[in-house]
Order: C-alpha cells, then sequence, then structure tokens
C-alpha cells in the first residue's frame, strides 16, 4: 500500500513573520534583508507583493530596490523565527510522530498511520492550513503524494496557501510538462548536460533510459531517473531517526576586505570558536577541516585537510585553518568572506586520542578551559566570553 506523503512549507517565511510585528507594511511590498551596511547586503525574503515585481531571494538589495522603487526593508529576527518554526512542527505532530524538518521553514510528514483519524492526506494537509493560519497567523502550502520529492514538487506547484495532492493517476499530467530545473537536484551543471541530451522538461528526462543517465550523470543520474518515475523510496525521519550530523561550519562576510594575516587570523579565531563550541556541544570532534575564501568579485576557492588527531579545540583548528589558508591565499590579497567547517566528524569515543604535538597536561587544560567557558557562555551569553584576540576588532566581529 502506497504511503502518504506531506510536504509543509511556510509561505514568504521570514517576510510573513515580520508582518505580523509591522502590520503597517501589510498589502505594500516589502522584503527582509541582511545589513547593507555590513555589506549583507542580499534579500533573505519577500512577500508576494515583491516577488510579483521581480524581487528574488539572495539578490543584492540595490538590484531588489532597482526592480520595485519603494521596496521596505526590514532586518532579520532569527530568534523570532526559530520560536515560530517550533510551534509550526508542534501542530504538525498533532497529526503524526513522524514528522522531519528539513529547514526552518519546510517538514516532511508520513500520516500513513492516521488517515483512519484525521481524513485522506488532502484534508489533514487543509486542516494543517487552518491551524497554522488560526493559530500562528501564517500560511502554508502543502503538497500531497505517495513519495518525499512529489510531495515537496506538490508544495510548490501552487501557492500560497494551498493543498496539491501529487497521485499516480495524475503526477505525470501535473509535473511532466514543468522545466527540468524544478525538480530538486537539478542545477546549472546538470541541467547544461541534460539540454545536450534535448531534455528541457521533467518529462523529457523520464522517457531518458536510467542507463543513459547513468553513462552522462553517474550515481546521480540513477538518483534522478528514480526521482521521475515515482520511485523514490526516501523515509521521514524522526528527530531520533536523523542521520547523524556530517559537518559542522561557520562563515562571515566581513564589513570590509581582509588583507593582512594579523586581520584574517582575527577572523578566523572568531569561526574557530563558533564550530568547535558547536563540536563540543554535540560531543563531537572533527578528523578534518575546509575553509573557503571569497573575494570582492565573488571568486571562490577552498581546500580541506586531514588533521593529525581527532580536536574540538579552537586552537587546533585555528592551526590548521591557517595553514590551509597560506596555500590559497597571497598575502595583500582582499578576502570578503571566509568559512571554516570542520568535516569528518566522530563521537568522543573515537575522538579521545592525544596530540602527537602536547602532552597530556597541555591537552587536559586545553580541554578544560574549553569547557570552563562553555559553561560560563550557556549562562550568561555567547558575548560574555571572548577571546582577547577578537575584543574590539573593527571587521564586524560581534561574538
Amino acid at each position: 500500500m502506497d504511503r502518504t506523503i506531506l510536504h509543509v512549507d511556510m509561505n514568504a517565511f521570514y517576510a510573513s513573520v515580520e508582518t505580523l510585528s509591522h502590520p503597517e507594511v501589510r498589502g505594500k511590498p516589502m522584503a527582509v534583508c541582511g545589513d547593507v551596511e555590513s555589506r549583507h547586503g542580499i534579500i533573505l525574503a519577500k512577500n508576494e507583493l515583491a516577488k510579483a515585481r521581480g524581487v528574488q531571494t539572495a539578490e543584492p538589495v540595490w538590484q531588489a530596490q532597482r526592480k520595485c522603487p519603494g521596496l521596505i526593508l526590514l532586518p532579520p529576527h532569527h530568534r523570532l523565527y526559530h520560536a515560530y518554526s517550533l510551534r509550526a512542527n508542534e501542530i504538525y505532530r498533532r497529526y503524526t510522530d513522524r514528522v522531519e524538518p528539513v529547514s526552518i521553514d519546510e517538514s516532511y510528514l508520513d500520516v500513513s498511520g492516521s488517515l483512519s483519524l484525521f481524513g485522506s492526506g488532502k484534508e489533514i494537509g487543509d486542516s494543517i492550513r487552518a491551524a497554522v493560519h488560526g493559530e500562528l497567523g501564517l500560511t502554508v502550502s502543502v503538497g500531497v503524494s505517495f513519495c518525499k520529492i512529489f510531495a515537496k514538487m506538490g508544495s510548490d506547484y501552487k501557492k500560497p496557501d494551498a493543498t496539491t495532492l501529487v497521485s499516480r493517476d495524475n503526477y505525470r499530467e501535473l509535473l511532466y510538462p514543468l522545466p527540468v530545473t524544478d525538480l530538486m537536484y537539478v542545477g546549472g551543471a546538470t541541467a547544461k548536460i541534460l539540454r545536450g541530451l534535448g531534455v528541457r522538461t521533467i518529462g523529457e528526462l523520464a522517457a531518458l533510459s536510467e542507463q543513459l543517465l547513468y553513462s552522462r550523470l553517474g550515481k546521480h543520474g540513477r538518483t534522478l531517473y528514480r526521482y521521475v518515475q515515482g520511485l523514490d523510496e526516501d523515509p521521514v525521519r524522526r528527530e531520533e531517526e536523523q542521520e547523524p550530523v556530517k559537518s559542522i561550519g561557520s562563515g562571515m562576510t566581513f564589513c570590509r576586505d581582509l588583507t593582512s594575516e594579523e586581520e584574517v587570523r582575527t577572523g578566523v579565531l572568531a569561526l574557530c570558536e563558533t564550530v568547535c563550541g558547536r563540536l563540543r556541544a554535540q560531543g563531537l570532534f572533527c578528523r578534518g577541516v575546509q575553509v573557503t575564501l571569497k573575494n570582492p568579485q565573488l571568486k571562490v576557492t577552498d581546500r580541506q585537510m586531514q588533521l593529525p588527531h581527532p580536536t574540538h579545540l579552537s586552537g587546533e583548528l585555528l592551526q590548521a585553518a591557517m595553514t590551509l589558508i597560506r596555500r590559497l591565499w597571497k598575502p595583500g590579497s582582499p578576502i570578503r568572506l571566509i568559512t571554516v567547517t570542520a568535516i569528518h566528524l566522530c563521537d568522543a569515543e573515537q575522538g579521545e586520542q592525544l596530540s602527537l604535538f602536547a602532552s597530556p597536561k597541555d591537552t587536559e587544560k586545553q580541554e578544560a578551559l574549553a569547557q570552563s567557558a562553555d559553561a560560563i557562555r550557556r549562562k550568561y551569553g555567547r558575548s560574555a566570553l571572548r577571546p582577547a584576540a577578537i575584543l574590539k576588532n573593527n571587521l564586524g566581529i560581534n561574538s
């Protein structure tokens, strides 16, 4: 028997939450954006009126304002969005315990075992839409299908505030005429290869053989074949069934370009403090690190390396990250953004391996210091204790 999967997508989430706090912007084109003066000036979310005038998520603010003169801009409030996300998922869990949040504004639900209690998948979708609107003042779009991929495409099919059923009887009619780029995981590079095969719609992709797609796209081709044929069997995972974290990273666009090694080291130290704090909070160590740099022309370069031993100490991660940066970067060349990512994660049992370059006592002291710092930050906030090297910086580092 087929499963009944829902994908619930909160419509224009950031913008909708901000409208609740700023009712005066209702009925006017509005967008949420980062701090323009700190060079985080991109559109994070927009309402339907701004969307209708061509404003797009992730485009520069100046470009959005050129498309939409008079566009109202509001700053983001991430804690508020997180609170609304938690409340929305609490509503979803009234219908099933199989709820898998995949982002702050999207969740999958498997309601196969709830049909006798709450009605059909479409009826459950309509009920969720009514509950979210009535209790939170927000709207959601819901896709209902027999697999996750088609449920996701169903929630995208009609917005805002709609429930779309994608069944075995109608999925070809609904989805096959759509551009192939509407299919998940068909990015620019994949779309270019598919265009070389004469594929521009999902239906044209579905007409190709699995063998041909594998020959051109490898394993990714087989995945796409399964998706368009309705063969996706990926389960909806409860929170305790979620796949383990594979990496933990932190990135920052600085308020001005970095040109000296001292400035770069200050920025990287702040990022390593954040990453290692998250590692310790989850009881994890990393065996490798990746560094990504972006210059003012938005050119991105990255490198990664294995570490001599697993760690979750910021000093050790900093040393490795700076080693990579020296390989990537010519001193004096401006850097706009840096991201530090801990990779090849392992748990404490696998991570308790002593450094070859530090004595056991040194390692114990660093561990004790890090744990004490974590305790202080949990009690008094992240900014309560910071390395002296990043105090009173002029790079836009606030925590």
